[in-house]
């Protein structure tokens, strides 16, 4: 009986196993994409204070016509920004090399022809250029000899308005928050019908502030139509030049000197020789130089701790006085009511996170920001030092950031509480610098264009399941059909 059963068992495994072959050879196929290759895209960001290298990936197909890009990998250039080097342009380009030559490790190098390179400078550079364009000229051709002697694909160096500072880093914040495509867990890309976040960026020379509206703006150079992912975005966006953090340091600097003869925002016990060379060489502090001085006299001066003096130094460096629009922010600037939910980064999450974390103060309202202002200019040196350690670089200069954050989103920007409660701090999103490199970046992917994909032949998900199914019905039917054999086999024979 056992050899009976041996018997019956290979034939119908391979019945089974042809059912199945049968099957496969039915199920319907069709073209499936291959993953796309990587392609690569550096951004050097000339800011006024220092640069910085963003390299970035994306696949080689695109969504909509803009692709899919994520941060690779980053470098820190050491020094000042290239607008420091207005004396020494040669000094610009040479203070890239370390990061380029990083970016020749970071990118494969095969895809090192294809990879764009691109330098845009800000503020900083823009200052410069105002005051000194033969100097600007000359240090934007040093630093375009330095990159073209990379294998990349370089496409230029040049200086960013403050409008695309702002729309960029617009888009950058939206981006990586997922406001504009989210890709699903059903492994496909989607819109989420969730609305878009304002941004608000304050760097070392200029703040820009940028938010979508639904009605045309009264002045139309702040206005900016945008197209991505098949959508459109009409933005209100302005940047205010001398407002950056650096350059309102210097001008609350040069008022303190006039009107004073202490700093009101530095902390009582501190004090610092001052060279007027410094105070005034900037054009934003043109207005507060006076016509006869020493340019190479050092001044000596002091600190007071006083938050309510501080604060009318501050409040100085807004003007309300006149509107030639409807409603204006301040200095006569257009600027419809701020509305939804803003993301503020750069020197606005410095500053907050100083104050609530490395202070330990509530910053939450409007109120509490003002507070928080106000206890960080009551302290001394010596609390101060107590309370942040290893800071010592920046410390002194606390009060006055803290006190001019809180004086622009209130006065400037026109934030009231319920507003402020919708504004967020943040440095990085998905493991990537908040600024305006990435928006850069994808907008510039546009231009780029996509490898057609690879195609391979394939069997739909659908297809699969079914031919599952259908060789799992063959084989239990098969044991059935055994079971059934073997059965029949241990009956008696009746004669």
């Amino acid at each position: 009986m056992a050899g009976k059963v041996r018997s019956l068992l290979p034939p119908l495994l391979l019945a089974a196993a042809g059912l199945a072959g049968l099957l496969l050879l039915c199920v319907p196929t069709r073209d499936v994409r291959e993953p796309p290759a990587l392609k690569y895209g550096i951004v050097l960001d000339a800011g006024s204070s220092h640069t910085s290298m963003f390299i970035y990936k994306w696949p080689a197909d695109k969504e909509n016509d803009t692709g899919i890009v994520g941060q690779h990998s980053s470098c820190d250039v050491p020094g000042g920004g290239i607008s420091s080097y207005a004396d020494n342009p040669s000094g610009a380009s040479q203070s890239l090399v370390g990061c380029l030559e990083q970016a020749l490790r970071d990118v494969p190098k095969e895809r090192h022809a294809g990879t764009p390179l691109y330098l845009g400078a800000t503020a900083g550079m823009r200052l410069l250029n105002l005051t000194n364009p033969e100097a600007s000229t000359s240090v934007l051709t040093a630093v375009t000899h330095t990159l073209t002697q990379y294998p990349f694909d370089f496409r230029g160096a040049r200086i960013l308005s403050g409008q695309e500072e702002g729309v960029f880093g617009w888009v950058t914040a939206n981006y990586l928050l997922e406001n504009f495509i989210k890709y699903g867990w059903v492994g496909r890309w989607f819109r989420p019908r969730k609305g878009t976040l304002g941004a608000m960026d304050l760097g070392g020379a200029s703040t820009q502030i940028t938010f979508e509206t639904t009605s045309p703006a009264e002045d139309r150079a702040s206005e900016v139509q945008l197209h991505l992912y098949g959508q459109h975005y009409r933005v209100y966006t302005h940047s205010f030049l001398c407002y950056g953090r650096d350059q309102v340091l210097q001008r609350l600097l040069a008022s303190a000197l006039q009107t004073h003869g202490f700093h009101p925002c530095w902390p009582r016990g501190f004090s610092t020789q001052v060279l007027l060379r410094d105070v005034y060489q900037s054009p934003c502090t043109m207005a507060q130089r006076p016509q006869t001085f020493n340019s190479s006299a050092r001044v000596s001066l002091s600190g007071s701790s006083d938050p309510h003096l501080c604060r009318d130094l501050v409040s100085g460096l807004f003007s309300f006085s006149s509107c030639p629009f409807s409603r204006c922010s301040f200095n006569g600037v257009f600027q419809p009511p701020v509305a939804g939910n803003f993301v503020a980064f750069s020197a606005f999450f410095y500053t907050v996170d100083f104050l609530r974390t490395s202070m330990g103060l509530p910053v939450a309202t409007l109120q509490q920001l003002e507070a928080a202002a106000v206890n960080v200019c009551n302290q001394t040196w010596a609390q101060l030092q107590a309370r942040v350690p290893g800071q010592r670089a920046r410390l002194a200069d606390y009060c006055a950031g803290a006190m001019f954050v809180q004086q622009l989103l209130s006065r400037g920007y026109g934030f009231d509480e319920r507003a402020f409660g919708g504004v967020i701090f943040q440095k990085k999103a998905a493991d990537t610098a908040v600024g305006w490199a990435l928006g850069y970046m994808l907008n510039l992917t546009n231009l780029i264009p996509a490898d057609p994909p690879g195609l391979r032949k394939g069997t739909d998900f659908s297809s699969w399941v079914v031919l599952l199914l259908l060789f799992a019905s063959a084989l239990l039917a098969a044991l059935v059909l055994l079971l059934r054999q073997v059965h029949s086999a241990k009956l008696p024979s009746t004669i």
